[in-house]
């Protein structure tokens, strides 16, 4: 277990959500997933094969001529079935943006402290023991400091960061166990095993790729929530990390610039953020119901989301500044009855 009990809150939440689940996918745009959803700002391209025969470049200087050079292909209904029909029962974000316009790991990092020192993935990608840790404020801590419980099932991120390193850090699996005992933390985390994180191929084992089991893993997650009694109270967003190199018919906001530090001298001054659209999916008994939130979000809206929901203090200029993801709830009306498992709908 992780909690063993109730988490204790700072202040009365203005909200009735007692646990925020971030489920953190990889590598998709919004046109590459949901281009063709009814309604959506999205454009249709040629369809992808499933898993699609390579990792495109998404490094920030793929990003830079991405108007040329990104991957003009996308997924459809039939490969992702769930996740449209997530998107149909409750609410789908089509002005999603990354937080930063290149690779995973600096999106990871704003998706836990609102800052990234870093615009591409280092090379201690995973970590190695003895290196140096950012020292960075974070959701997490400030969680603890308000007698609130969090955890990272999953992530490698968090060992970035010198205050969370080694702590509070489950298996991807044990997420499911959690959840289906009705014992989650106030955030948590959620990322899946490299086979069903979405991530195109990338030479790393097992083989990763297909969508769809990518697509089955996360509804299994929201099928844990649902079975441990927690849905009434539970607001779950489904986003991915990075644009992975495909194309976006949308250009984000250039609201900051890359302030170099000598690692990328050429890059100085270029785009920061924000990054490409990618999908978000919000799932709650008070996500609208079929809505599409045109409203400019970012992952750092996710962290403001959990700093309105439990009255915490902003961490940085950035989630001072940004939406609270708001506008894709209802809580004036009777919490609506958990989704069906789409398991079914995904084979």
């Amino acid at each position: 277990m992780v909690t063993g009990k109730k988490p204790v809150r700072a202040r009365a939440a203005p909200m009735p959500v007692d646990h925020v689940v971030l489920i953190i996918k990889e590598n998709h745009s919004f046109d590459n997933y949901f281009g063709t959803f009814s309604g959506a700002d999205g454009t249709q391209l040629p369809h992808s094969a499933n898993p699609p025969p390579q990792d495109p470049d998404h490094r920030h200087g793929a990003w830079l001529t991405r108007h040329t050079t990104a991957v003009r292909a996308q997924f459809t209904e039939q490969d992702i079935p769930a996740y449209f029909a997530y998107a149909r029962q409750f609410t789908l974000c089509d002005h999603y943006f990354t937080d930063v316009a290149g690779p995973s790991t600096p999106n990871h990092l704003m998706l836990i402290t609102a800052d990234s020192p870093i615009i591409s993935n280092p090379p201690r990608y995973r970590l190695p023991v003895g290196a140096p840790l950012f020292k960075l404020p974070s959701l997490p801590m400030r969680l603890e400091k308000a007698k609130l419980t969090w955890a990272n099932y999953g992530g490698y991120a968090f060992d970035f960061i010198a205050d969370l390193h080694g702590r509070r850090t489950f298996t991807s699996d044990q997420f499911a166990k959690d959840a289906a005992a009705g014992d989650l933390p106030s955030v948590s985390w959620v990322y899946a095993p490299h086979d069903a994180s979405e991530h195109p191929p990338d030479g790393d084992p097992p083989p990763v790729g297909d969508v769809t089991h990518g697509m089955q893993w996360t509804v299994q997650q929201v099928d844990a929530v649902v079975r441990g009694g927690l849905w009434s109270k539970t607001a779950i967003f489904i986003t991915w990390d990075d644009w992975g190199g495909w194309f976006d018919h949308v250009d984000p906001p250039n609201v900051e610039a890359w302030k170099d530090d000598g690692s990328h001298p050429a890059w100085n001054g270029t785009q920061f953020r924000y990054g490409t659209r990618v999908g978000c999916l919000v799932l709650s008994p008070y996500a609208k119901v079929g809505h599409i939130s045109s409203v400019l979000h970012s992952h750092v809206s996710l962290l403001k989301f959990c700093e309105t929901t439990f009255g915490l203090a902003p961490l940085n200029a950035r989630d001072r500044a940004a939406d609270d993801m708001s506008d894709c709830f209802d809580f004036s009306r009777p919490p609506a009855p958990p989704p069906v498992s789409q398991l079914r709908i995904g084979r």
